[in-house]
This record gives C-alpha cells, sequence and structure tokens, in this order.
C-alpha cells in the first residue's frame, strides 16, 4: 500500500491543472507553467479542485509509479504556487562569491575562479559575497543547480571550510594536535 500515493492533493486558489492525451499535465500558477509527462498506467483524476492518482493494479513497477507520480506532481503545484530555495552559505577565509549577469564566480580556494552559467529557469542572487539563493519552479532544477555549487568546495570536517547549505550540519573533528595532547 502507497501511503503518498493514495493522499489527495487539494489544489490551491490560483493554480489551474490540466491532464491532456498520455498523461501530459500541465500545471500553471502565477509563478509560472510546468508541464510533464507521466506513465499511462497512472490514472490522474481531477474533481471540485482535488487530485488523486491511481494504480490499476498490485505489481510492484506500479506501486513505485504511484507514489512518485503523486509526489512530482505535487511538487510541481507547490513550484507554480510558491517556488522553491535553497540557500548557501560560503565559509572561509577568502572565499566569496559574485554574480555578473547570468554568470556566478566562484573564489573559493583555488588557483582559478570557478565560473558557472545561471540556467534560464533558475533565479540566482548573491545577497552578500558568502551567500548564494538559487530559486525557480523547478525542484529538481533548483536542487540540482544548488548541488553543483556545493559540489565545487563541500565543506571539509577539520576547519569546517567550503560551501554548504543554511541548514545543513558539518560535524567537526578534532586534528591531530588535540589528540596528542591528551
Amino acid at each position: 500500500m502507497s501511503r503518498i500515493g493514495n493522499k489527495a492533493i487539494t489544489i490551491p486558489a490560483g493554480v489551474e491543472i490540466t491532464v491532456a492525451e498520455g498523461n501530459e499535465v500541465t500545471v500553471k500558477g502565477p509563478k509560472g507553467t510546468l508541464t510533464k509527462k507521466f506513465s499511462p498506467l497512472m490514472q490522474i483524476e481531477m474533481d471540485n479542485g482535488i487530485l488523486t492518482v491511481k494504480r490499476p493494479n498490485e505489481e510492484k513497477h506500479t506501486k513505485q509509479l504511484h507514489g512518485t507520480t503523486r509526489a512530482l506532481i505535487n511538487s510541481m503545484i507547490i513550484g507554480v504556487h510558491t517556488g522553491f530555495e535553497k540557500t548557501l552559505k560560503i565559509v572561509g577565509i577568502g572565499y566569496k562569491a559574485t554574480l555578473a549577469g547570468k554568470k556566478l564566480t566562484l573564489n573559493v580556494g583555488y588557483s582559478h575562479p570557478v565560473e558557472f552559467e545561471v540556467p534560464e529557469d533558475v533565479e540566482t542572487v548573491c545577497p552578500d559575497a558568502t551567500t548564494i539563493k538559487v530559486s525557480g519552479i523547478d525542484k529538481q532544477r533548483v536542487g540540482q543547480f544548488a548541488a553543483n555549487i556545493r559540489a565545487t568546495k563541500k565543506p571539509e570536517p577539520y576547519g569546517g571550510k567550503g560551501i554548504r547549505y543554511s541548514d545543513e550540519f558539518v560535524r567537526r573533528k578534532e586534528g591531530k594536535t588535540a589528540a596528542s595532547k591528551k
């Protein structure tokens, strides 16, 4: 039994959903429009502002698709209604980020600056030199771009330097000198 797949989705005011032939779902909202094609095995039904996803049988594959389809549609609805945002913090002496047009430049301890081309559907803002805010309507695109930025210099456990999510906890370790003083 898929607990997530069986949950009904309540559609917020201002969001319009159309299910076309072949399970192509289009979600329009105040922030934009998203379209995604889902498996023809799933039955996506709308009535009175409530969307439900049903599966035709109890096979393992259709059970997996059931929960995934419902979660993806829910993310599309949240994205066009409120949007998604990831905030990254840069920790380290001399580490900084600058944004010039659609080019994000990171100086994070390498001999060269690392540059990223900001995708069209993702909005990136640098309120200060050590903070990067990535936002957009597509959860996957926002998360992937933020993960690519973080992968440039992951936070290390000894000095704590690197790029981390604002809500991420980095577990710190003792260095060699701390162990020898015992």
